[in-house]
């Protein structure tokens, strides 16, 4: 009676070792270690659909047949769009506002926090200043590099300028604030550009968020056809006063 059982169980595990053969052959014949030319090159209808319809590749031969676009390629052909040229055009006329109030020269160090594709950055570049820094929490090269604006990594004043329209989405707006004034030199100037059309308890509100600034300035403009507030602060100490 063992002996059967013996028999029995060796014959049901053959038969499992023989489906799983027959698995690795189907998945060999199926996905090769080594993708054609032509899957490599293929530029045809159906590759468009499935980057369209399938995000994440299917096997190793769908991946390498995708292009892997660089950094600067992927901003040139964004550059390239209508709509960055027209969000560039509004920050160019309020970068020609500071220069106005004397705050920016081409000779200005530029800090720009949460400073999205860039588009600011481009604007101050384009105008002559050489100098820009461009941070957000997620980079965005050639422009853009990753940082906390909340625990920005520079010394204490050493930007003429500090400029953000990223104080509304920030989580911590009073350490958003105390971070880009921290690297402000003294008698440089820390500007937002804030949604909408600024009410009096709302400019006061940010002003108070200031430890080493005053306010010299608040102007209601439109960013991209968006209504926006530019409160322009100075700074005119190095040492944090108490609110």
């Amino acid at each position: 009676m063992e002996w059967h059982i013996e028999q029995l169980v060796n014959r049901i595990s053959l038969f499992f070792a023989a489906i799983a053969t027959l698995s690795l052959i189907y998945l060999f014949l199926r996905y090769p270690l080594s993708c054609a030319p032509s899957a490599l090159n293929r530029r045809s209808h159906s590759q468009s659909l499935t980057l369209a319809h399938s995000p994440f590749p299917r096997s190793s031969c769908d991946a390498a047949s995708r292009d892997v676009v660089p950094p600067e390629k992927r901003f040139n052909k964004l550059r390239s769009t209508r709509a960055f040229h027209r969000r560039v055009e509004s920050f160019s006329s309020v970068f020609f506002s500071l220069r106005s109030l004397g705050l920016l020269f081409n000779a200005s160090h530029v800090l720009c926090v949460s400073a999205g594709a860039g588009h600011e950055i481009s604007a101050l570049l384009d105008s002559g200043v050489v100098d820009v820094t461009g941070v957000e929490l997620v980079d965005f090269p050639p422009l853009v590099k990753r940082a906390d604006p909340h625990n920005l990594p520079f010394f204490d004043g050493i930007f003429d300028l500090g400029f953000s329209t990223g104080f509304g989405a920030a989580l911590f707006p009073g350490r958003f604030v105390e971070e880009i004034e921290r690297t402000v030199r003294r008698g440089g100037s820390t500007v937002l550009a804030v949604d909408g059309w600024g009410t009096k308890e709302g400019v006061d509100g940010v002003e108070k968020l200031f430890k080493m600034s005053n306010l010299l300035e608040v102007r209601n403009f439109t960013l991209d056809g968006s209504p926006m507030t530019l409160i322009v602060m100075r700074k005119t100490s190095s040492i944090t006063r108490q609110n």
